[in-house]
């Protein structure tokens, strides 16, 4: 057989899926198809219903081509059909709509005949990788795993988990964070992706789940649910605002999560830099109270809610701090409300004027001069 040895390829089917950590089973169907895709190159019509079987151990191949029985005296495709008198000559009980098999021993296959073998392993190998990619970390979406970068490219860095590769687009980078090939990251996995050669993990440091799962990590409340997170809202790399509760009386949600000494906060700090600010808040359920305290630290007059709109309003020495840089303060609390929220300025209260001293003497004076003015008066009548 040209270029395309069955017996050397049988023994390498163990091999090959020890190489990419897969089944037996499922290497060795690869290489019977790609055994069926040659012999029908070589021997027929690609529209052939042809299987093949291979015997690892003797190196032995065999194709099965089938054919649907049809009635006689019609016209049919000899290529993937069999008249009924004929199919009874193969299988004496055949039935209109069966489908009988004849067999055939693979000898040899044409140069073209085992390229395409080859190109047909090659193509059936990545999409078994890519589906045990998918089937190995399908459990593992929605986690944190370390990983280490493998290469920096302007719209992508590549990032090694050891068994499959992750990329981490652009949108999913905390902004202004730098990255060094083997440098070793903690990283979300946000999914799998699948194109046509290859499955890979879809990463990310810059979503809001990433912060949620770090914390998770820091504050054991969390677990026996003494405490939650309702909201966060992240511009990663910038700030991020989280709303906080405790289920248990006389429990501090937000000093819980912030920790001694600011302990807790600071370890999620050092995961994600100290360029991005958090902001802990308490989570209520009235919107006006919710509203307040995502619009912190600025210090707000009233709120006025109307559907799912709000207009805040605020003295002018705190308008720039609700509304924050750039939008920023306002935006994230936006979203993590769920509120549209519009900053007014709180008009001042009227002021009124108060007399001072000297303006009640010289009254007090000029009332006494008129009593005296009017006394003079009646004196001389």
């Amino acid at each position: 057989m040209e270029n395309l040895d069955l017996k050397q390829l049988s023994t390498m089917v163990g091999v090959i899926a020890e190489e990419k950590g897969l089944p037996e089973e499922t290497v060795l169907d690869v290489v019977q198809m790609a055994i069926a895709a040659a012999w029908r190159k070589d021997n027929g019509d690609r529209d052939m219903n042809v299987r093949a079987l291979l015997d690892i151990k003797t190196g032995k191949a065999t194709v099965f081509i089938g054919r649907e029985v049809v009635e006689d005296d019609v016209a049919y495709n000899p290529t993937t059909e069999i008249p009924l008198k004929e199919a009874k000559k193969i299988k004496k009980d055949a039935e209109i709509g069966d489908v009988i098999e004849e067999s055939e021993e693979v000898k040899d296959f044409g140069r073209v005949a085992a390229m395409t073998a080859k190109q047909v392993v090659v193509q059936r190998l990545r999409e078994a990788e890519r589906d045990a990619v998918f089937s190995e970390f399908e459990d593992k979406i929605g986690t944190v795993m370390t990983g280490m970068v493998a290469r920096v490219e302007p719209k992508v860095v590549r990032i090694d988990l050891g068994k499959a590769p992750g990329i981490m687009p652009r949108s999913e980078q905390i902004d202004g964070e730098y990255y060094t090939v083997g440098e070793r990251l903690k990283v979300y996995i946000k999914g799998v992706e699948h194109d046509e050669t290859r499955a890979q993990l879809i990463l990310s440091r810059g979503n809001a789940e990433f912060i949620e799962y770090l914390f998770r990590q820091e504050v054991p409340e969390l677990e026996n649910g003494s405490v939650e997170i309702r909201a966060i809202a992240r511009e990663a790399g910038r700030r991020t605002k989280i709303a906080v509760m405790s289920t248990v009386p006389g429990v501090d949600p937000v000093g819980t999560f912030v920790g001694g000494r600011g302990m807790r906060v600071q370890a999620i700090m050092n995961e994600i830099g100290d360029r991005e600010k958090i902001d802990i808040i308490n989570w209520s359920d009235n919107p006006s109270e919710f509203i307040r305290e995502a619009l912190s630290p600025a210090e707000v007059t009233k709120v006025e809610i109307n559907g799912k709109k709000a207009k805040v309003y605020v003295t002018e020495d705190q308008q720039s701090i609700a509304i924050g840089r750039q939008g920023q303060n306002v935006r994230l609390a936006s979203k993590l409300t769920g509120y549209d929220i519009d900053i007014e300025l709180a008009k001042a209260p009227e002021k009124k004027k108060r007399k001072n001293a000297e303006d009640s003497l010289l009254n007090a004076l000029s009332e006494v001069s008129e009593d005296d003015t009017e006394e003079e008066s009646g004196s001389v009548e």
